[in-house]
């Protein structure tokens, strides 16, 4: 007889006024900076001394999913009792200074793709932090039939690519993913094809597209030995 999931938890809002004030205050600490507060009230550009000039990337920063990732988390540590275990899957972006912050914080890292014996230590009481870049489809399901509480900070833009995928699934189309295989971001977006029986593809190089559209055009089997 099949075991009955668990009853998954109530969903929670975080981004209350009361919490996201606390943690834009604690934000602005950990991650603002004076000099580069000063380079932009000053055109991004500063002269120094020995005709030394000093110019501010124009998009430096983070971009709005990544704030919304890092304000979620640090939230969940202030609604959270501090004697429930917060879990992050990977890390919330790959920035080292910003996911040290959060082990500081007590938020402890998982794998992003989590071992049977990593999952089997989860229980229900458990907060587990879904990143920026998103989980694979069995992965949350398996957090989900615990009966985590999940913390999901997906960036929208990518939600937005696992919809196009699992409409070109449904429509028998194969998705092209443009990225690393093996990063987390797209082993998520390709899972939304595979956990729908759809097919796709990831290209990386040059050379990757090249011999797809060769393949397309001309059809038959062609040898690649990249």
């Amino acid at each position: 007889m099949a075991t009955p999931a668990a009853k998954r938890p109530p969903r929670l809002n975080l981004r209350r006024p009361d919490v996201m004030k606390e943690v834009h205050a604690q934000v602005v600490t950990h991650y603002r900076s004076r000099i580069v507060d000063y380079l932009r009230a000053n055109g991004n550009t500063i002269v120094a001394k020995d005709h030394l000039t000093i110019h501010l990337a124009k998009e430096f920063g983070f971009c709005y999913g990544v704030e919304r990732a890092i304000d979620l988390a640090y939230a969940a540590r202030k609604v959270f009792p501090k004697e429930q275990r917060i879990l992050l899957l990977g890390e919330i972006i790959h920035n080292p200074d910003v996911n040290d912050q959060l082990k500081s914080m007590g938020i402890e890292p998982l794998e992003s793709r989590p071992t049977e014996a990593e999952l089997a230590q989860l229980t229900p009481k458990d907060v587990v932090i879904i990143p920026a870049f998103g989980t694979e489809v069995a992965t949350r399901k398996v957090i989900e039939e615990i009966g985590c509480t999940i913390v999901d900070t997906t960036c929208g833009d990518v939600m937005s690519v696992w919809k196009r995928v699992r409409q070109y699934s449904r429509d028998k189309v194969t998705s092209i993913i443009h990225g690393k295989s093996w990063h987390e971001e797209t082993m998520a977006t390709s899972s939304q094809a595979s956990a729908t029986s759809g097919h796709y593809l990831v290209v990386l190089t040059l050379e990757d597209v090249d011999f797809l559209c060769t393949y397309i055009t001309d059809g038959g089997c062609l040898l690649y030995t990249s």
